[in-house]
C-alpha cells in the first residue's frame, strides 16, 4: 500500500495485483531490448532484464467529507480473455477494509474509463448474481465513456465487461453520467484525456497548494513518457492517445504536481522531468 497526502486529501493505494513481465500484450513496442537502454526505469517500474513491472490497484480518494474510489480493478469470479485475469479470488475488499474504508463506507466510486481491469470490482457476485459492491456508493462515468460501449460491439478483452460490471449498477439506479470535465467536489475535478477509450478522463486533486493527478490509462507505463509513440494495443485511438499523452507530459513537465498513475509499479508516483534529448521520466524521489 502507497499513500500520499495532497493538502487536506488522502490518497491510498490498494493493490490487486502487481506482476513482472508479461505486458507485450499491451505494450508491443516495450521490448526488453528496448527497454533497458532506460536505466531510470530500475528497479521500480523495470527488473535488471528489462521487463516491465505493472500494477492493477485501487486509489482511494478521502478528502475528509468524501471517500471516492477511483477505478476498480479487475474483481473476483469473473470470466475475462486473459487466464491470469479470470475467476480470481484476491483479498481486494479485506485489504480496502485493512487500510480504513469498507466497503459500506465509500460514497463515490468513479471509472476513469469502462475496460476490463477498471472496473471489476463494481460488482461482486452473491447467490449467482451480480451486485454492487459498494451499495452506499453513487458511480459516476462519463456519459460519452458509456455511450460508446453501450453501441459497439464488445471486442475480446472487454467480453462481457458492460453484462457483469456495468450494467448491473446503472440497472440498480446508482450511476451518475457525467461529463468529462465534471467536478466531483472542491478538491477533486475530471480531466478530459481521450485516446485510450473515447471518454477517458483523469483526475485532478487540488488541496491547500498542493496538486497530484491521477492518469487513468492514458499513461500506461512511465516508459511511454519517454516514447510517447508507444501506444497501447487497447487503444480506441492511438493518435489521439499519443497526442494526449505529449499534451499532458508538456503540461506538467517541471511542476509540482503528483502524477500517479494507474498501473504504475510501486510506489506508483512521481514527478515529470524532462529527458536530456527529448522526451521525459518520472522521478519518484518524493514520491
Amino acid at each position: 500500500m502507497n499513500q500520499w497526502q495532497i493538502g487536506d486529501v488522502k490518497i491510498t493505494r490498494i493493490i490487486e495485483m502487481e506482476v513482472t513481465g508479461g505486458s507485450k500484450f499491451i505494450l508491443p513496442d516495450a521490448t526488453r531490448e528496448a527497454c533497458q537502454p532506460m536505466t531510470w526505469m530500475a528497479p521500480h517500474f523495470m527488473d535488471a532484464d528489462g521487463n516491465l513491472i505493472m500494477s492493477i490497484h485501487a486509489l482511494v480518494v478521502d478528502t475528509g467529507d468524501r471517500r471516492i474510489v477511483v477505478d476498480t480493478c479487475i474483481g473476483n469470479d469473473k470470466q475475462r480473455s486473459i487466464p491470469n485475469w479470470s475467476n480470481l479470488q484476491t483479498s481486494f475488499l479485506e485489504d480496502l477494509a485493512a487500510a480504513g474504508y469498507p466497503r459500506e463506507s465509500i460514497d463515490t466510486v468513479l471509472c476513469t474509463h469502462l475496460h476490463v481491469d477498471h472496473v471489476g470490482w463494481n460488482t461482486m457476485l452473491v447467490d449467482g448474481e451480480w451486485v454492487p459492491t459498494f451499495e452506499n456508493a453513487r458511480y459516476l462515468m462519463a456519459e460519452k465513456e458509456f455511450q460508446y460501449w453501450d453501441s459497439v460491439d464488445e471486442d475480446a478483452l472487454n467480453e462481457g465487461v458492460m453484462g457483469d460490471s456495468v450494467r448491473p449498477v446503472v440497472a440498480a439506479g446508482l450511476v451518475d453520467f457525467v461529463d468529462c470535465e465534471y467536478q466531483i467536489c472542491p478538491e477533486i475535478q475530471l480531466e478530459p484525456t481521450p485516446g485510450h477509450t473515447p471518454g477517458h478522463v483523469s483526475v485532478h486533486i487540488a488541496s491547500a497548494g498542493e496538486e497530484a493527478l491521477i492518469t487513468g490509462d492514458c499513461i500506461h507505463h512511465p516508459c511511454q513518457m519517454s516514447h510517447t509513440h508507444w501506444c497501447s494495443s487497447a487503444d480506441f485511438d492511438a493518435v489521439q492517445g499519443q497526442q494526449t499523452r505529449e499534451s499532458l507530459l508538456e503540461k506538467y513537465v517541471d511542476q509540482d504536481v503528483l502524477i500517479i498513475g494507474t498501473h504504475f509499479a510501486t510506489p506508483s508516483a512521481g514527478h515529470v522531468k524532462p529527458l536530456d534529448g527529448g522526451g521525459f521520466w518520472l522521478d519518484t524521489a518524493r514520491a
